[in-house]
């Protein structure tokens, strides 16, 4: 028989082709099958008289063919069929490009439902390759049709068969994770009747139960898997630390830190002073100064006899931090070492010894840190920068090295305290919400393809001034097509050297070249051996070049606010006035809204709430980075009252059963487990 976790190969009517079809959109099991949930809907439960049709709305029309289909060839050996469908208010033209076969399947005197768009003028309505199917079927039409994502060799009415196919097969095998008590206090449907009217709604108001169960579910389901986290950090022993004084580190440095640069050090010498280990996530502006945070963390551990590993997504980051930290660490007689994948034999065998003696207290490195023979004397806290790029798992790979080290995660992404609940739900969060002085205001314009030769002139200006300049452009297409990536920024790139730029040096950088080859050019141009450097979003998180003093972006209504707010961070790093541009074609007073709202601030919570509101939370979970469960159908712009109904609800039931180890809780706490598939030895 089967279960939830049955590849869908297996189920009836899906078969081997289709199932590696639908892989392609990760579905893989009979679990993720069904919680393939759909993007939209379209009522077509009404049909309206062909006369009542409005041009440019879509609309369901029962109706007859009046004659016999014609079929005919045009350019390109393309095929037309051209047929006319009557009812008692008037005529409809249908259209057919490409679908020769509806010469055969379409009867006169036959009557059938039509779904499309309506086109033409008031006299002669039309529609363009419309869904049909005869009077009476009700596949496509007569009800609330769901609209998933897709994928190529995939459409809409084979997925929706395929997740027919599939709630058929889990009919008995639904469990109700959800405990009574929760279930009926907060007036929530069964399982059951959500997965089937999410899927196939059987009325605008079975569709609102089902997504409001199971959107609460989701919620619920995250919150007791996070707290559980918790608590088990809280039953643990951690490294524990003198509770020594920060003056002295404050002195030492050239400057003086911020307010908010104080306090999260505070918040960080308390955790590392508690005997539990330390789990805290440092948010803060790009160059909000949170390397700082780090080193006074550092220092502060070092203080105690423990050791330090701080591990960055890149060798040139890697590289960055050394440079920054070991001359401070020398006022302290502290020990700094830097091992990356290019480390020479000599150098790393040397390093690795004074790690295993405790002669190094700080390694500073990319994942080379989390080779095997990479062995400390006593490490006592793991530092990563930038936890969008690192997952939950290579946190845990590092601090796998010790017993229970304290953990810092450093992120200069801006994320609304609602977003954070969920994203860190399993850290303690500290936020760096000012900016040191002396940091330089990024001027941000926001303009239309006319300004492009202005840009170009004032591009041409500065690079005359000794400046450099980014130039980044979007992702081309779906994940389906990213490889089209390469090819359009290399041949925009080529397009500026040989016909805009001639007598500048550009040079290249996009996701499809390997690590080293990436390396390898922006070490380039930071060293200033290149004018200008053309860029898909990999170098959102990445190198300090205080010569780059603009940013230009192509088609920057493509991007999110927060992803945007990121580049520009890429700039303003050094002494001379910076700016950034936002070039964008789209038109609408939307795009032109939200775009406006970089040009008025360079406060990236401010911004970040705004992404939230106008655009969901999309940019937030649009990858996996994070290593924690994504939501499949909760929306938190929208969900924010049933996120707080979810959290408060599994707060209660984890006070009376903190392990969720009663009888009635196994179905719950067995799919928490499964959710958190990266940390099921820690929900034990």
């Amino acid at each position: 028989m089967a279960d939830l976790q049955t590849n869908i190969r297996y189920i009836k009517g899906i078969g081997e082709a289709r199932a590696k079809s639908l892989e392609k959109l990760d579905i893989h099991t009979l679990q993720d099958l069904i919680s393939y949930f759909p993007r939209g809907y379209e009522d077509r439960t009404l049909t309206r008289p062909i006369r009542e049709l409005v041009l440019g709305e879509h609309a369901c029309v029962r109706a007859m063919i009046a004659h016999e289909p014609t079929s005919h060839r045009i350019s390109g050996g393309r095929t037309i069929v051209k047929a006319r469908a009557v009812d008692d208010s008037g005529s409809l033209e249908l259209v057919f490009f490409n679908q020769e076969y509806r010469k055969n399947n379409l009867h006169r005197g036959e009557t059938y439902i039509f779904y499309g768009k309506v086109e033409g003028d008031l006299l002669r309505r039309q529609m363009i390759n419309p869904i049909l199917e005869p009077e009476g079927r009700q596949q496509l039409t007569g009800r609330i049709m769901p609209l998933y994502p897709l994928t190529a060799g995939i459409s809409q009415l084979i997925l929706s068969r395929a997740v027919r196919q599939g709630l058929d097969a889990c009919r008995d095998l639904l469990q109700d994770v959800l405990p009574d008590e929760v279930r009926q206090q907060h007036d929530l449907c069964f399982s059951n009747f959500a997965y089937e009217n999410i899927h196939f709604p059987s009325s605008p108001e079975a569709l609102e139960i089902a997504r409001r169960r199971l959107v609460f579910e989701e919620l619920f389901l995250l919150t007791c898997g996070l707290q559980q986290l918790r608590s088990r950090r809280r039953d643990v022993t951690g490294p524990l630390c003198q509770s020594a004084d920060l003056e002295p580190f404050f002195r030492a440095l050239p400057f003086s830190l911020t307010g908010a640069q104080q306090r999260a050090l505070e918040d960080c010498r308390a955790d590392m002073c508690s005997g539990r280990p330390m789990n805290r996530l440092c948010q803060g502006d790009v160059g909000s100064g949170k390397t700082m945070v780090a080193a006074g963390c550092i220092w502060f551990a070092a203080q105690s006899g423990w050791q330090s590993a701080l591990m960055a997504p890149t060798e040139i980051l890697a590289q960055q931090h050394y440079e920054t930290l070991a001359p401070l660490f020398d006022r302290f007689s502290l020990r700094c070492a830097l091992l990356t994948g290019s480390t020479r034999a000599k150098e790393r065998r040397e390093i690795l010894t004074g790690l295993a003696s405790g002669e190094i207290h700080l390694c500073i490195g990319t994942h080379a840190l989390l080779t095997e023979d990479v062995q400390y004397h006593k490490l006592g806290l793991v530092i990563t920068d930038e936890q969008h790029r690192f997952g939950v798992n290579q946190r845990a790979s590092l601090s796998a090295k010790a017993e229970n080290p304290h953990m810092l995660v450093l992120s200069a992404t801006p994320i609304p305290r609602t977003l954070a609940l969920i994203i860190y739900g399993d850290l303690d969060v500290s936020i760096i919400d000012e900016l040191p002085p002396g940091r330089q205001k990024v001027d941000t314009f926001a303009v239309g393809e006319r300004y492009r030769q202005r840009i170009q002139a004032f591009i041409r200006k500065q690079v005359r001034e000794g400046h450099q300049v980014f130039i980044v452009c979007p992702l081309v297409g779906e994940e389906d097509t990213i490889p089209d990536e390469r090819k359009a920024v290399t041949a925009y790139a080529r397009q500026l050297q040989e016909q805009v730029f001639p007598d500048l040096r550009i040079s290249l950088l996009h996701g499809k070249m390997k690590p080293r080859e990436k390396e390898s050019v922006m070490s380039a141009f930071a060293a200033g051996e290149s004018d200008i450097l053309v860029s898909t979003t990999v170098i959102e998180v990445g190198v300090d070049v205080p010569n780059a003093n603009t940013m230009v972006v192509e088609n920057a209504e493509r991007f999110g606010l927060s992803q945007l707010h990121q580049l520009r961070g890429r700039v303003g790093r050094g002494s001379a006035k910076s700016y950034c541009i936002l070039l964008s074609e789209g038109g609408s007073e939307e795009t032109r809204q939200r775009l406006r709202v970089l040009t008025q601030t360079n406060d990236g919570f401010k911004i970040s709430e705004e992404d939230l509101r106008l655009r969901g939370p999309g940019d937030f979970f649009g990858q996996r980075q994070h290593g924690l469960p994504a939501t499949k159908i909760a929306d938190l712009s929208c969900d924010m009252r049933l996120l707080d109904e979810a959290q408060t609800a599994a707060r209660q039931l984890l006070q009376q059963d903190p392990q969720l180890s009663a009888p009635e809780h196994s179905a719950l706490q067995a799919r928490i487990r499964q959710l958190f598939d990266l940390h099921a030895d820690t929900l034990n």
